[in-house]
This record gives structure tokens, C-alpha cells and sequence, in this order.
């Protein structure tokens, strides 16, 4: 069984981990000093379990457990506080078991009994769940294809036997089970090969897909009808597809639920397929880069509207690695950095995106961003 501990006291922390260690019945995936980055490890990565200390700044226990039955009703939570008038409020959120500071070893091996049996009797394995949450195959960044077949984060990716096989796979996998022709496979792949050479190259990388199909997914045929070739993938999904179908669904719903919009953007480890540079993905990348950088604005400008500008800041500054020429995220952080306050950093941000365009582009950042800056500045920066 998986756990996440979730205090701001780092010291509680490591005494709670320790217990969990001593049990034994349970593996503590990460500790986390805010609820909002336990809700970032359980957007990326599922577990069973969440001791979380009720008494937290910015969001408490009790409103990160919403957030985390939201994000999946499946996880498990244990209120670990100091305070036991939290009780009652706790277990009407359905709470798994409640702890009092200081934890002792007796008290929580009660805890860890009812989980067990809590866990035996109403959920399925863990890791069936996973796999029905998880993509199977992952084309942001790069192509992989997990050894257990179930997208598990950090599992070995497959080695294909040449490159183009591995192109050809994600050519396929791109048209998304449609039926390709072969000259359309010959004019994307080989498209400076004679005729006789390039479908003896075609012939070649479809055999050695097969061959890894066998070996890795079985499940996955490659169908070959009326000189056409296409993916029969039996229904499972990529990160990409569950990427566009979230966001779509997301943006329907009205923008709401962050914690959901936190699992699909975790789902962008990276531009498409961006290691291998492919030219016919080149377009399907920046439409996918364009709703993410959208819908990470998105919710940079809800946490800004609801008064949380210190998470909003730490998401354009992710942000901006990924777009550091962007007027839209600069803009957007010099009104975080004064919602909080800090107007020497602002001021320094906005300094550095100047000398940035301008050593790098040649250019002047937007007028409507300079405009928000000599606002700031008159009205609260330092001369």
C-alpha cells in the first residue's frame, strides 16, 4: 500500500514516517510541507493513503481533503492534528481514522489495522486502479513505452530496433487508429529514397513493429488492408489523448476543478514527441502547447482572483522556463508580486524579461506589459 504524509512541521513528518517504516505495512511515496504540493504528487502519481495534519497556512486538512476526494474518491485520509475539537468535522468527510499529537506507535498500529481491512473489503487492487488511470503509451517529450505496459512513472522505456521503426510507430499512433496509406508513410519517412528503396525500408520497420508489439503489446495489432496500414490499439489511450479529451471537458464544464485541471496538466511532461523533432508533428505540438499555456494561465489567473498569489507565482515561473519571451505570463507575475507585496521582485522580473527580449529577440517587451509595469512603479515601487 501507497501513502503520502502531508504536516507543515517537517519534524512531524519524519516521526510519522518512521512509525509507517517500524509497521512496515505501508510505503511512504512522499512528505510534503503544504497541501498543495500533496495535491500535485497525487495528480502525477495515485496512492492509497493520505495522513494529513489538519492545522495548515494556506490550505488546511480539512479543505484539502475536498480537493483530494474530488481528484479521487478511491484515496484513503487520515487526519493526524493536534486539536481534537477537529474530530467530528474530520469524520464528516468521511475520514478513515483520526489522530492525536503526539502519534504513539499502539495508536497508529490501530490505524494501519482498520486501513488494511478498509482496503481488503471496498476497493480494488491499487494497481488495477492505476492501470485504468494511466496512459499507456507517452508522446509528451518523447515516445515511451513502459515495460509494464501501464505508464507507470519511471518504468524502463522500450528500445526499438532503428529510429525510423520508432517513427513509424508514432506516425501511426499520431493518426489515431485512422487508416494511412503507404504513400503517404513513404512521402513523410523516406521521402529522399527512390521508390524501390523506400518500401523496402517501409516493409523492414513493419516488420520489426510487429515484432515489438509481440513482445511488448499484445493487445496492439498492426492491420494492414488495400495497401493501407493502421493501429489497432483495442481501446487503451495515450497521455496526449487523455490530454486533449480532459482539457475539452474541462473547458466545457465552465473551467472548473482544480484538482482535476492539476492531474491533466501533469499529464505535460513536455512539447510533443519534442526529442524527436519530427516534422509532421510540428503542428499538432503547438496546438497541444497552446491549450496547455492557456489553461495553466487559466488557473494562474484563478489563484490570483481567490487571493492564493504565492501558488499562482510558483506556476508562471514554471511557466515561464517553458516560454520565457511571453509578455501574457510577465504581465501576469508582476500583478502576483504585487498582490503579495514584493515589488522589488517584480521590479527585477520585469528588468530581466527586458534585458532577455533584447539580448535574445532583438525586441521590446509589449506595450500593454510596460504600461502594467510603470503603474506598479508609480504607484509602489521603489524609484
Amino acid at each position: 500500500m501507497k501513502a503520502i504524509l502531508i504536516d507543515d512541521e517537517r519534524s512531524a513528518l519524519t516521526y510519522l514516517e518512521r512509525l509507517l517504516e517500524a509497521d512496515g505495512r505501508l510505503t511512504v511515496m512522499g512528505k510534503y510541507t503544504s497541501a498543495q504540493a500533496g495535491l500535485d504528487h497525487l495528480a502525477a502519481e495515485r496512492v492509497d493513503i493520505v495522513f494529513i495534519d489538519i492545522g495548515m497556512p494556506e490550505m488546511n486538512g480539512l479543505e484539502a481533503a475536498e480537493w483530494i476526494q474530488q481528484l479521487d474518491s478511491h484515496i484513503h485520509i487520515v487526519f493526524v492534528t493536534a486539536y481534537s475539537e477537529y474530530a467530528i468535522e474530520a469524520f464528516e468527510l468521511q475520514a478513515l481514522d483520526y489522530l492525536l499529537k503526539p502519534v504513539h506507535a499502539r495508536r497508529l498500529n490501530k490505524t494501519l489495522d482498520r486501513i488494511v481491512a478498509t482496503l481488503a473489503d471496498s476497493r480494488p487492487s491499487s494497481s488495477v486502479v492505476a492501470a485504468e488511470q494511466l496512459p499507456k503509451v507517452r508522446c509528451f517529450q518523447k515516445l515511451e513505452i513502459p515495460e509494464d505496459g501501464q505508464g507507470a512513472v519511471g518504468a524502463k522505456p522500450f528500445k526499438w530496433r532503428t529510429l525510423k521503426s520508432q517513427e513509424l510507430f508514432s506516425f501511426l499512433l499520431h493518426h489515431e487508429g485512422e487508416w494511412v496509406s503507404k504513400e503517404q508513410l513513404l512521402d513523410a519517412l523516406w521521402p529522399e529514397y527512390h521508390l524501390d528503396k523506400a518500401v523496402v525500408h517501409l516493409h523492414t520497420s513493419i516488420y520489426q513493429i510487429r515484432k515489438a508489439l509481440k513482445e511488448r503489446m499484445q493487445d496492439t495489432k498492426l492491420e494492414y488492408n488495400l495497401d493501407r496500414y493502421r493501429l489497432n490499439r483495442n481501446g487503451w489511450v495515450t497521455d496526449v489523448e487523455l490530454f486533449e479529451r480532459g482539457i475539452s471537458e474541462w473547458a466545457a464544464s465552465g473551467n472548473g476543478g482544480t484538482p482535476r485541471i492539476e492531474s491533466l496538466l501533469a499529464l505535460y511532461r513536455g512539447n510533443y514527441l519534442e526529442e524527436h523533432d519530427y516534422p509532421w508533428a510540428y503542428a499538432k505540438r503547438e496546438k497541444l502547447r497552446n491549450m496547455y499555456l492557456a489553461c495553466a494561465s487559466e488557473l494562474a489567473k484563478e489563484e490570483l482572483r481567490s487571493g492564493r498569489a504565492r501558488q499562482s507565482v510558483q506556476r508562471l515561473l514554471s511557466l515561464q522556463q517553458r516560454e520565457p519571451y511571453s509578455d501574457d505570463i510577465c504581465g501576469l507575475l508582476l500583478t502576483a508580486y504585487a498582490q503579495l507585496g514584493e515589488y522589488t521582485a517584480a521590479q527585477k522580473h520585469y528588468e530581466s524579461f527586458v534585458s532577455l527580449l533584447e539580448d535574445e529577440l532583438g525586441i521590446e517587451p509589449q506595450q500593454v506589459t510596460h504600461q502594467l509595469y510603470v503603474q506598479l512603479k508609480t504607484q509602489t515601487l521603489p524609484a
